[in-house]
């Protein structure tokens, strides 16, 4: 599996990123994540028929990815009904479970890589070091098609989300 430095940081620390960043028209990489429930699934089968939008978040316990989440799943209810939102961590289901309760969250597809980080590999977004994903947005299109990527040049970083739903809609 590649192993890449100097595209990103951690706590003001260089982190090795694991995987190859994915390309616009390339096929989605197939990955398998928990469900709150625990359930291990393949999400893009999951999302079948569907635009998916993926959303790798280091942690929903961090202002930014608490913020992040929350306008997906706000967004998320305006949107055609064949679009998915995804938001991947590598939390523990069960955490994700606890903060998606706490912050009402329904609108989205809350997932886990923690595990395996199946997710965190084939899309290049894996920090080796603090076992974590890398801020990261995808658009999927309804036959597995790259159609958006943007990877954040920190951790800290919002990602656009007018552009993402402009994606997502143009991929329908």
């Amino acid at each position: 599996m590649l192993e890449r430095k100097g595209i990103i940081q951690f706590r003001g620390k260089e982190v090795t990123v694991v995987g190859e960043d994915i390309q616009i028209g390339q096929q989605a990489p197939s990955f398998k994540a928990h469900l709150l429930d625990w359930s291990n699934i393949d999400l893009l089968k999951l999302t079948r028929g569907k635009v998916r939008i993926i959303a790798s978040v280091p942690s929903i316990d961090t202002d930014v990815c608490d913020r992040e989440t929350r306008r997906f799943n706000k967004e998320a209810a305006d949107l055609s009904k064949d679009i998915s939102v995804i938001v991947i961590s590598t939390d523990l289901p069960y955490a994700q479970k606890r903060w998606c309760g706490a912050a009402g969250i329904d609108q989205v597809i809350m997932v886990s890589d923690h595990l395996k980080v199946s997710f965190g590999k084939k899309y290049g977004c894996l920090l080796k070091e603090p076992r974590v994903l890398r801020r990261a947005m995808f658009v999927v299109d309804r036959k597995y098609r790259v159609t958006y990527v943007d990877y954040m040049k920190s951790l800290s970083v919002e990602p656009d989300y007018a552009s993402i739903i402009e994606a997502a809609q143009k991929a329908l």
